[in-house]
């Protein structure tokens, strides 16, 4: 399955480090993970959420980190997902 990770980047420090865990984790579950945090740096915010929905497009499910409510990017691929009705989840780890 291919899953999509979402949740807080802008203003965390540690995101990388957050979305890499998330991404161990779902891969040994066997899934091919999409991981936003891989993104480069230095592009525009609208630049990042065009990309973002593309792979969350191509996705078969979105799991939402616990952080992803304190995110409008991650808020914004939440309704996103509703209005596509793509699967959504919350990451328990």
């Amino acid at each position: 399955m291919k899953v999509y990770i979402a949740g807080k980047i802008t203003g965390d420090p540690g995101y990388r480090d957050k979305f890499a865990a998330a991404e161990i984790q779902l891969g040994w579950q066997g899934n091919t993970v999409l991981n936003p945090a891989e993104l480069p740096e230095g592009m525009a915010p609208a630049d990042y959420m065009r990309i973002c929905f593309a792979m969350i497009d191509v996705a078969d499910a979105v799991v939402f980190l616990p952080d992803a409510a304190e995110s409008a990017g991650a808020r914004l691929e939440r309704a996103y997902c509703e209005y596509i009705g793509k699967r959504a989840e919350t990451w328990n780890d």
